[in-house]
């Protein structure tokens, strides 16, 4: 029998069918075995497209090649196909660990990639806490702490924030300054909390209290609704009316809130109900989350274009998302797929628990996966429009200035600085017509280039494209704001780089009204009057709005630089405070302002600082 190395040997090896021996696709299709692992597709210039898994590698990967692709696009993509290679694994279970860290890696252009969730927020509350609180993230850690969400709407997660902090009366302040406080703060002051951090506080009744609000945020809004009454009931039987007023104002509050929400399913279960839609290479994956029976919500995912069909995609983003989430008890999902047993043994070990997989069919839960796919079927035609009207856009703008290939990647670049100091640039992409928020950067400025904005674009672009072997992948247009004189500058960058003629240039330029001018102005190298775009405003509004994003971007960095500088400079030359003792104090108190307004008692509590040193530190910042 032949032995097969496991997944940490064939991430190592990246075994290669024949690697020395052949190299066209068709004696890697050849070459391929019916064992379990997993396959990735490159391009002409080596790049990785797809990766995919298998319970057999030479079944699967031969179906994108023998079947009949009815939509062109769809077969177009195929034949982007130059070559592959695969790993084997000893399991099925394997490949589907590999895949996941594979896609992780090479990010490939038409697999399903979840972005990363730190953008979004979700609200934290960690029991390990002598007191807990609840406080609003970016990152979710595997820490012990609950996390609940990501939610993609920032109102919706102030809006549940302010309702909590409203009717239930947990600690406001961070942990950093709970124990320095020896008054209770303004919250306090206003019913909004206990102030465990000073007053005596019953802990078994603070902890109630957080357990009725991970109750409302887990939507078991039902038990918490009876347990509120069965509390207030007690209260008010023991003559504790006080107690029994404000849980009963609590207790109103949560069933309004509870009238609002939309029960979809009588047994009061949670699940995630998931669709996958596809029109052509274009996918749309429309995620509901019922808990305690109740909607609470529906996210979507797209890629306009995949090479694979809705059961693969079903499981990629089925191992995909809950490595990232804590799956529910049970998950309902359109399309069934190979590695079912497979998937299932992964969920249940990463939750740690039994986690069902269903592809219901009849019933209730397939009315579920009724209103998910109508959810789905509408934003991807809303996804597909958008796409198409972005792509007339391009091809408009093509013509318009005269390109020789359609601009679906374009890059823009503007400097910052504040009389000559701090200065910096940023780089923006547009890919398709929208924003690519992973390919944006920043500069600082190396050499001493002050007011001199011709100096740092000079820089800037020298440092985008002199490494031939970091410059790929270049833009189809780039754009430089500042008119005639940058637009020089760029040319002469990259004649000088080599890269004259590679990519279409042009520069932006804001309308001087005292001349008369009624619109920006847009400059092609070597012609002295600007390109008229009159009869298609559309066409400048699009290079005004990727103007405006990399003026907001480079403002954003350069504030943040000058920010980080102001105080450095504060706390530097303080005698007795040096790089850790600085750290610490920024890390404890969150800041200088808090810096500023502590006692030099709470400065004299820290490690290190002695009733001199704090003295120093409050004199410095007065």
């Amino acid at each position: 029998m032949k032995k097969v190395p496991p997944v940490s040997e064939a991430i190592a090896v990246e075994l290669d069918p024949l690697k020395m021996k052949r190299n066209t696709l068709e004696d890697q299709l050849g070459s391929l075995v019916t064992d379990p692992g997993v396959y990735r597709f490159k391009d002409e210039k080596g790049i990785v497209i797809y990766v995919g898994k298998a319970k057999n590698l030479k079944k699967r990967v031969s179906s994108y090649f023998n079947r009949t692709h009815t939509d062109p696009k769809t077969a177009a993509l195929v034949r982007k196909v130059v070559s592959l290679n695969t790993v084997v694994t000893a399991t099925e279970k394997e490949a589907l660990i590999l895949e996941s860290s594979l896609i992780t890696r090479h990010k490939p252009r038409y697999n399903i990639i979840l972005k990363d969730d730190k953008r979004y927020p979700s609200l934290r509350i960690n029991l390990h806490d002598d007191w807990p609180a609840l406080e609003i993230v970016r990152r979710i850690e595997k820490d012990g702490a609950l996390y609940f969400g990501p939610y993609t709407s920032s109102s919706a997660v102030h809006a549940t924030v302010k309702f909590i902090n409203r009717h239930f009366k947990l600690r406001k302040c961070k942990s950093s300054t709970l124990n320095s406080r020896s008054r209770p703060c303004l919250n306090h002051q206003m019913g909004l909390c206990l102030a465990p951090c000073c007053l005596d506080v019953s802990r078994d009744a603070y902890m109630e209290m957080v357990a009725q609000v991970v109750l409302f945020l887990k939507g078991r809004a039902p038990e918490l609704v009876a347990n509120l009454r069965k509390e207030m009931m007690r209260c008010a039987s023991e003559e504790q009316f006080e107690a029994a007023a404000e849980l009963r104002d609590r207790l109103f509050a949560v069933e309004k809130t509870l009238e609002k929400q939309v029960v979809v399913s009588t047994d009061m279960a949670d699940r995630d109900v998931m669709d996958i839609c596809m029109q052509g290479p274009a996918v749309c994956i429309t995620l509901m989350q019922v808990r305690g029976g109740v909607l609470l919500g529906s996210r979507s995912y797209h890629l306009l274009e995949t090479i694979a069909g809705p059961e693969e995609v079903a499981e990629h983003f089925v191992c995909q998302y809950y490595d990232k989430h804590a799956a529910p008890a049970e998950v309902l999902i359109s399309h069934r797929f190979d590695a079912e047993e497979a998937v299932r043994e992964h969920l249940r070990e990463t939750a740690g628990r039994r986690v069902s997989v269903l592809f219901p069919s009849r019933g209730e839960k397939a009315k579920l996966m009724e209103m998910a796919r109508k959810n789905g079927e509408r934003r991807l035609a809303e996804i597909i429009s958008g796409a198409d009207a972005d792509r007339k856009v391009l091809e408009k703008l093509m013509g318009r200035l005269g390109m020789d290939r359609l601009p679906m990647r374009i890059e823009s670049y503007d400097n910052s600085n504040i009389s000559g100091n701090d200065p910096v640039a940023g780089m923006v992409v547009f890919e398709n017509g929208r924003p690519k928020k992973s390919d944006y950067r920043t500069f600082r400025m190396k050499a001493d280039t002050r007011s001199d904005d011709y100096a740092a674009m000079e820089e800037v672009l020298a440092r985008r494209f002199a490494d031939s072997e970091k410059r790929e992948p270049l833009p189809d247009l780039l754009m430089v704001d500042g008119g005639k004189g940058q637009l020089n500058v760029a040319m002469s960058v990259l004649e000088h780089l080599g890269l004259d003629g590679a990519f279409s240039v042009i520069g932006i330029a804001k309308m001087r009204e005292e001349a008369g001018e009624t619109q920006d102005k847009i400059y092609l190298p070597g012609r002295s009057n600007p390109v008229n775009m009159g009869t298609q405003p559309d066409l400048l509004l699009f290079l005004q709005r990727m103007r405006d994003e990399v003026h907001r971007f480079a403002i954003t960095f350069q504030r943040r630089v000058r920010g980080k500088r102001s105080v450095s400079s504060k706390l530097d030359g303080i005698a007795g405070v040096g790089k850790k003792r600085k750290a610490m104090l920024l890390k404890h108190f969150g800041g200088v302002t808090a810096i500023k307004d502590a006692s030099v008692e709470a400065l004299g509590d820290l490690p290190g600082i002695t009733p001199e040193i704090a003295h120093a530190i409050k004199d410095a910042l007065r």
